[in-house]
């Protein structure tokens, strides 16, 4: 992989739904859905005009789950509301050892010499939900929740300057790319309900009938506002060294010794919902709680008074 100095266009519609000679979310999506995939080992490289890294994982698994992320019937996998002409996937991809390793390249704007940053971790998963409209397979909104256990990571000082320079060479990418979709973000439109199908029922358990209000209750329950991008680690334990005796032979010279830090955190979580708007109710968040209410009412105060001021300008 190789990071673009220009955002790409979108892909347009399923590559699965074009090659079955389909334009909306019908059988061979649902096959490929169903697959359960196991690799033994993948790595992936990423190159950047700052740094080049690489991802190693083994034993990678990747499977259709409930919306309780548990493995199950096939057909509970998948939620299709025809009113709303959508339908929501869940999947699971799991891993017994991830091992990133990043340097920074010869041309990029990094020092001279710099300390490859790498960090080896255990088993963990990756949760991803998607909702898509059912007439074109277009993704409108996805969750993706990263969750890791125990983590062991060291760091010199080095390394920790690294990682900032490395996150700042990115983050010109990012933002163009968060651009552009927002630019694209889909807007709520009236989809006519496709016409009932046997394809449809296989979102349905035997021996229940559809109904259109209990499909709906059940879409509202497990349906993506937004989407949003999560990280969970239930337990952190960062070690911060100084190497600068390395490059500083004459430190030790003047009684200036080498020193360390020990930071542990547990259950630390980031959420990041890059769509969401300034004034928007945030009752739908991961960890949403009645403390945000009044940071809620302060952040659609402000948009208020910018409107306001806006309009007589």
């Amino acid at each position: 992989m190789r990071t673009c100095e220009e955002p790409r266009p979108p892909n347009g519609q399923s590559p699965i739904a074009l090659a079955a000679g389909q334009s909306e979310y019908g059988f061979a999506e649902k096959v490929v859905e169903g697959m359960f995939i196991v690799v033994n080992s993948i790595t992936i490289k990423i190159h950047s005009k700052a740094f080049h890294a690489s991802f190693e994982l083994w034993q990678l698994q990747g499977y259709s789950v409930n919306p309780n992320w548990q493995q199950s019937d096939l057909r509970l996998t998948r939620i299709t509301d025809p009113q709303r002409g959508e339908v929501l996937t869940f999947k699971e991809l799991t891993w017994q050892t991830l091992r990133i390793e990043a340097d920074a390249t010869d041309n990029g704007d990094q020092d001279p010499v710099t300390t490859p940053l790498r960090l080896i971790t255990n088993q963990g998963r990756i949760q991803i939900s998607l909702k898509r409209r059912t007439k074109d397979c277009n993704v409108m909104a996805s969750k993706l929740m990263f969750l890791l256990d125990d983590l062991l990571w060291v760091l010199t000082d080095s390394q920790l300057k690294a990682m900032m320079k490395y996150a700042e060479s990115l983050s010109e990418a990012m933002e163009k790319s968060a651009q552009q979709r927002k630019s694209l973000a889909p807007e709520s439109v009236q989809i006519t309900p496709p016409a009932p199908s046997t394809q449809q029922s296989w979102s349905q358990p035997f021996g229940v009938s559809p109904n259109a209000s209990s499909i709906g209750q059940y879409f509202d329950k497990h349906d993506m506002k937004e989407s949003s991008y999560h990280l969970l680690i239930s337990r952190l334990d960062l070690h911060i060294c100084d190497d600068s005796h390395t490059r500083e032979s004459g430190a030790l010279k003047h009684g200036m010794l080498g020193g360390a830090m020990q930071l542990t955190f547990r259950r630390m979580a980031f959420d990041y919902y890059p769509f969401h708007r300034a004034g928007d109710a945030c009752s739908h968040w991961v960890r949403y709680s009645e403390a945000m209410e009044t940071r809620g009412q302060w952040a659609k105060k402000l948009v208020n008074e910018f409107q306001s001021k806006i309009e007589k300008l």
